[in-house]
């Protein structure tokens, strides 16, 4: 950049990183997280034909995060490339229309971003989308029940880890009882990727509320509405509890995961805002108004 550019970006540049306080400090007295701020904000003004950003939403507030979003998004808008390495799945999706996964210096996939985190998320690395326990040794088991198989599914039964927002899907919990006696219900706890518990559900199927469960097996199904989740990496753990003892009998957490993704077609909860969208749960709620002409 010459001196003339320099001196025209500089305010912008301070005021976009958020350390203006401490410009005057010597940057080896920097946090990280500051020289990240400080860096990003740079590079990001320089207008490079490339940009290449690696994990710089690990660092900052939310506020960085959703600025820095916003940047990359309109230098791509301008024709230029982003070249972005991240663990943020909601972000790639929303950012890359193409993607690729790397394991230890390796391309694993590359193609459409939607279809690479599909994979990313089925890897031996992270939990996969469903889980079945064949050999009864290695399954969770209590002193009265066992799981056997766990996993998410769509309105068509198929089994699936990426899922539009929009559309409803089940969570099914094959288990059995291996001891009767006890009156039993299944429970599904949601964690979303920060860690956050979004909701408990219990099954109130009143054909077996507060009835001893005899010895069987049992296929346990609760469904989500679309429109309901926000977009994100989802974890689902699996509990057989024991309401006759009050107690867990049986269970595995996390025992799945998928993605959630949101839509860019405008009739999802989104709408037309292309933004960081907050929150854990972002149903699609009914809205009216009136109007009265001036005229």
């Amino acid at each position: 950049m010459s001196k003339k550019e320099v001196d025209r970006k500089f305010d912008e540049i301070v005021d976009f990183s958020g350390v203006e306080k401490f410009i005057d400090t010597p940057v080896k007295r920097y946090s990280s997280g500051m020289m990240v701020r400080l860096a990003f904000s740079v590079a990001a003004h320089l207008e490079p034909e490339i940009l290449i950003v690696d994990e710089v939403l690990a660092v900052g507030d939310a506020d960085f995060q959703k600025k820095c979003l916003d940047k990359m998004e309109n230098v791509g808008k301008q024709g230029r490339t982003v070249l972005f390495v991240s663990h943020n799945m909601p972000a790639i999706t929303r950012l890359c229309s193409r993607a690729i996964l790397l394991n230890h210096g390796m391309i694993i996939d590359d193609g459409p971003s939607a279809k690479v985190v599909k994979n990313y998320l089925t890897t031996d690395d992270g939990v996969p989308a469903a889980r079945e326990w064949s050999d009864v040794s290695t399954a969770p088991t209590g002193k009265f029940t066992r799981i056997l198989a766990f996993g998410v599914k769509t309105e068509n039964g198929e089994s699936i880890d990426t899922l539009d927002i929009r559309h409803p899907f089940c969570i099914e919990m094959q288990w059995e009882v291996i001891k009767s006696g006890h009156a039993l219900s299944a429970h599904f706890s949601f964690i979303n990727e920060s860690g956050d518990l979004v909701f408990v559900t219990i099954d109130l199927d009143h054909e077996w509320r507060g009835k001893i469960r005899p010895l069987g097996r049992y296929w346990s199904t609760v469904w989500v509405p679309g429109n309901l989740l926000a977009e994100g990496l989802l974890y689902v753990g699996c509990h057989v509890y024991d309401n006759t003892l009050n107690a867990v009998d049986c269970s595995e957490e996390p025992a799945i995961s998928f993605q959630i993704v949101d839509t860019c077609e405008g009739d999802s909860a989104r709408g037309d805002y292309g933004r960081h969208f907050p929150g854990i749960v972002r149903p699609l709620l009914k809205w009216t108004t009136k109007f009265t002409s001036a005229d």
